[in-house]
């Protein structure tokens, strides 16, 4: 049904990850909670492209959509609570990292870095995948199924950034807005997962126990996963004073101009 091909790369990309953050992590000490969020993450990604969960994937629809759940919304939910971008602009130069916070500040950033932009990309790149041919396509086109793997990869990631990171994010709205965004994410999950285990608007060649099963996985999950994110989103909601603290590294503070996670950046 789907292809994983590409295990041997993936492995080696989230390899380069790992060694990456913690490079980075030696100097920007970002604490042991945060580390061990970013590493779960990438061995959840590991988990999702191989093994058990691949093998499956590649006969089973349900397996697909536990990937999907892994590399969409889990994953990059770890991913964005490790606060890799933090440790980045401690790590680099007091000038580097000046011009990396004047880039998260471009109004292209701006643009992509919006909350219902995220949503767009993020829960409407589902309705996209399984209410159109796209999703026949991936079965045939290798190179294609990746694609929308990445995807769900990235845009998850940007979704869970500009909802509750840590890191600094431009134009971020405030709490209230984010969670009214997120409750519009919930839905989406919520109506297009019925949809699909009643079998109406999908376009799924699957026997109807796995498109069922799935449809449960992708509810069930769906709503894990959104909770995770609001609870993560409730906990890092602090007075600006509050959260400028936590901005110990001098260069970190200088990039972007002493604003806290919470706080609009540019």
């Amino acid at each position: 049904m789907t292809h994983h091909g590409g295990t041997a790369p993936a492995l080696l990309v989230i390899a380069v990850v790992a060694a990456g953050y913690l490079t980075l992590a030696a100097y920007g000490k970002p604490g042991r909670w945060r580390a061990a969020a970013f590493l779960t993450g990438l061995a959840l990604l590991a988990a999702a492209t191989t093994g058990p969960i691949a093998a499956l994937a590649a006969t089973d629809f349900r397996g697909h959509m536990l990937q999907h759940l892994l590399i969409g919304m889990l994953a990059p939910l770890c991913l964005v609570l490790g606060a890799p971008m933090t440790l980045l602009l401690r790590a680099l130069p007091a000038a580097r990292a000046r011009r990396l916070g004047a880039l998260l500040r471009r109004r292209a950033v701006h643009a992509v870095a919006n909350p219902v932009t995220a949503l767009v990309l993020s829960a409407g790149g589902m309705v996209v995948l399984y209410g159109t041919p796209l999703y026949r396509h991936t079965t045939a086109n290798g190179w294609l199924h990746l694609a929308v793997h990445a995807h769900f990869l990235l845009s998850g990631y940007l979704f869970a950034w500009v909802i509750a990171g840590p890191d600094p994010a431009p134009r971020r709205p405030p709490v209230p807005a984010r969670l009214v965004v997120l409750g519009v994410a919930i839905a989406v999950h919520a109506g297009l997962s019925q949809l699909m285990y009643a079998g109406i608007g999908v376009d799924l060649p699957v026997p109807e126990e796995q498109r069922r099963g799935a449809a449960e996985i992708m509810y069930y999950g769906g709503d894990l996963a959104e909770l995770l994110l609001a609870v993560a989103l409730t906990l890092g909601w602090k007075p600006a004073r509050n959260v400028r603290r936590n901005v110990t590294s001098p260069r970190a503070a200088v990039a972007v101009g002493g604003r806290g996670a919470d706080d609009r950046c540019g």
